[in-house]
């Protein structure tokens, strides 16, 4: 009797030394935090929000400032500290800024980049997109008001920022976009958390806000798994089950 009861316990001990359970008792990642990038607010992202809540995850948005990049980046932390649990942090454009500075809290396990900046320690949005401009981009996109606020040229949207898009779903963009910071544009980035964190670089093959082939070195230089998307700068809005998929995957391979 007593040799019968001890044998599936000592089977389970066998398992459990031999890391037989580990994967079961790893709980797969499921809060996902989204930081919207400059001129487009977050609720661009419900159809990649969507998808991924149908498929079980936790998605906020963060709704940051934009009126200096630290207050950006304390805004997504802010967000951060609510989540229950090890995190996803998603990136768009300038958000790919935020998310640079804010991912080094404790609880955010992996960084996705859309067609967005990876800065180094030292660099800004302007020092980037100046070091590899678009080609053939047309002048004068980017306005600025009196107080320094940035803001795109309403008619320019439709081709430099969502030219895969419905001509109606452009020109709503353009009508509802939230006016960026010059502040925010010129800030210096501080310690990358890509150098301690995983990365996933989503590349937007057509972007004319974001030249491609810059997306595609500072993914490089930052070790990033790469995906490419034939796309504009809004693939979250053109391609969002393409985006959701790699986001899900970045939920499934980021250590635990």
């Amino acid at each position: 009797m007593k040799k019968s009861y001890l044998l599936p316990l000592v089977a389970s001990l066998a398992v459990v030394a031999s890391g037989g359970f580990s994967a079961g008792l790893a709980a797969e990642i499921k809060n996902i935090v989204i930081v919207h990038g400059a001129f487009a607010d977050g609720s661009g992202w419900r159809a990649v929000s969507d998808t991924l809540t149908k498929d079980g995850y936790k998605v906020t948005l963060v709704q940051q400032p934009l009126t200096s990049l630290d207050e950006d980046v304390a805004a997504t932390k802010r967000v951060l500290d609510l989540q229950d649990g090890p995190s996803i942090l998603v990136g768009h454009s300038y958000g790919g800024m935020v998310i640079t500075g804010a991912g080094s809290a404790a609880n955010v396990a992996s960084l996705v980049y859309v067609a967005a900046f990876q800065p180094d320690k030292g660099e800004s949005l302007v020092d980037l997109a100046g070091s590899k401009p678009v080609e053939n981009a047309k002048k004068d996109t980017i306005k600025a008001t009196p107080d320094g606020f940035l803001y795109l040229d309403p008619a320019a949207v439709p081709e430099a920022f969502a030219a895969d898009l419905p001509l109606a779903e452009a020109e709503f963009i353009a009508r509802s976009q939230v006016f960026a910071s010059q502040k925010a544009f010129t800030a210096k980035s501080g310690e990358p958390a890509w150098k301690t964190k995983p990365s996933i670089a989503i590349i937007a093959k057509s972007d004319r806000s974001i030249n491609p082939d810059l997306q595609r070195d500072m993914a490089k230089r930052a070790g990033s798994k790469v995906y490419e998307l034939e796309a504009s700068h809004v693939p979250y809005a053109s391609k969002p089950q393409d985006v959701a998929k790699i986001i899900e995957e970045a939920a499934k391979s980021a250590p635990k």
